[in-house]
């Protein structure tokens, strides 16, 4: 079906016909945080967003120069370096960073320039992690101790000019939060916690660092890394893309929201139909459709498809974990609530979707990204924390579901979310060559999250 309304609205301001995000959840039986329930939008603009952001190798270069070096990103979690001596390697475009545990203390952790201070060599190979008990250069033998200081210089005797204050390993500025550990290469760069913006605050609801890492999946992607993680950014695709949860998912009518330069969110309901969807759904139609219950399950008499399925993974989720969801809403239970942090971090704090997301270039090449995909799991009382699994590759032609954890129900969907990327980054290059359109043309409102993301790019780019 076709939605049309016609509309006398300022720009910005037109809606999806049918409930509101903020009606459906006021419909609940059980009231989200009320960080859930704000509304954070304002008209930015509809300018198109040119192809050449995507495909030129110049502005990939000014990328690289000017906003990957200045920016807070996540290298690892906590749990990837619990033991002293443990490292992880961050690649980002040209660009490797070491993180190093060199103390038992929650945050005697380090990160350095992944370059050997002699000839140049990579200390530890791009995308590895392990452990060692000092940091040794395998091409000379160089070596330093985890806090960085010069260990050892075989034939020390031919380096009269090297001194151990100025060949300590150059470290980079380090960040904890949520149990992740973050790495800005800028001396000059603000707060960690500043540049969060309002997660500190939000996610004090869903702290993270009571999760841990489950499941990790890496993909390479065929397309530029801001195209990619924008197939994730909006619901609006869901309608073509994700055809099949138009009957449980409500997508048109999702909430948008931008905090500020870093921090935007949008919100989507799982239990209701989309106002797309062509025929007029019974609760009980709607929660046959969902598949998340077993076959023949019957809705009792007055609850709601979506009270009842919150309901339902609660129970399920207390016997499979041993914890109490009793405290969540049917929001947190149910929904696709969805943060990004410039620029490329996604968190979702709900629990039946416990995702987090990461996209970054793949070297030096403009149409390819690599894509982290991860699964948080909540911690039980007294549960020790498992060391995070290795990233499990799937490759380009391989489905999602296929990778261990991710199961049949999600994979088929990345699989539809990333279909398209390639012909995308292919049509991006095809219509420049043909002088046809030169950008990107945006909702004012479903794509408000693209345009954010591209106006604080900007401003690391003009800086």
């Amino acid at each position: 079906m076709n939605i049309y309304v016609s509309t006398d609205d300022a720009p910005g301001e037109a809606r999806s016909p049918g409930p509101s995000t903020a009606e459906i959840v006021g419909r609940d039986p059980n009231t989200p945080p009320a960080e859930l329930l704000a509304e954070n939008y304002e008209f930015l603009g509809d300018g198109d967003i040119s192809f050449e952001r995507y495909v030129s190798q110049d502005f990939f270069q000014a990328e690289v120069d000017k906003m990957w070096n200045k920016v807070w990103q996540w290298a690892c979690r906590m749990e990837h370096i619990p033991e002293v001596g443990d490292n992880y390697v961050y690649d980002v475009g040209p660009y490797s960073i070491l993180v190093v545990r060199h103390g038992e203390g929650p945050e005697d952790i380090k990160a350095y320039h992944n370059s050997c201070m002699h000839r140049g060599t990579q200390l530890k190979p791009s995308h590895s992690s392990g452990n060692s008990p000092a940091l040794r250069c395998p091409f000379h033998g160089w070596e330093w101790n985890l806090d960085g200081s010069v260990s050892e210089i075989p034939c020390r005797w031919d380096f009269p000019k090297v001194t151990d204050e100025d060949f300590q390993l150059p470290e980079v500025q380090i960040g904890f939060w949520g149990g992740f550990v973050f790495i800005n290469m800028d001396p000059d760069c603000v707060p960690l916690m500043e540049y969060l913006e309002v997660l500190p605050e939000h996610f004090a609801n869903w702290p993270l660092d009571e999760r841990y890492v489950v499941t990790h999946v890496q993909k390479t992607l065929p397309a530029n890394w801001k195209a990619s993680q924008e197939a994730f950014i909006e619901a609006y695709h869901s309608m073509e893309t994700h055809h099949q949860a138009m009957p449980f998912s409500a997508n048109l009518n999702a909430k948008y929201d931008v905090f500020g330069q870093h921090v935007t969110r949008f919100h989507h309901t799982f239990g209701v139909p989309d106002p797309s969807w062509e025929k007029p759904m019974t609760e009980q139609e709607v929660l046959d459709a969902c598949g998340m219950v077993p076959e023949g399950t019957k809705l009792p008499d007055g609850q709601t498809a979506r009270a009842f399925l919150a309901q339902y993974n609660r129970d399920a989720m207390a016997e499979e974990m041993e914890l109490d969801f009793s405290k969540y809403s049917d929001a947190e239970m149910m929904d696709s609530i969805e943060y990004h942090l410039f620029p490329n971090m996604f968190l979702f704090p709900g629990i039946t979707l416990p995702m987090i997301y990461r996209f970054r270039p793949n070297g030096m090449d403009p149409d390819s990204s690599i894509f982290d995909l991860l699964f948080l799991r909540l911690k039980k009382p007294g549960e020790e924390v498992p060391e995070a699994p290795e990233p499990y590759p799937v490759d380009i032609g391989d489905s999602y579901a296929d990778a261990p954890g991710v199961g049949d129900f999600l994979g088929p969907v990345y699989d539809q979310d990333t279909g398209n990327l390639e012909m995308q980054q292919r049509g991006f290059k095809a219509a420049v060559a043909a002088g046809i359109k030169t950008g990107q043309t945006l909702g004012n409102y479903q794509e408000i999250r693209v345009r954010r993301t591209h106006m604080t790019l900007d401003q690391y780019l003009n800086a």
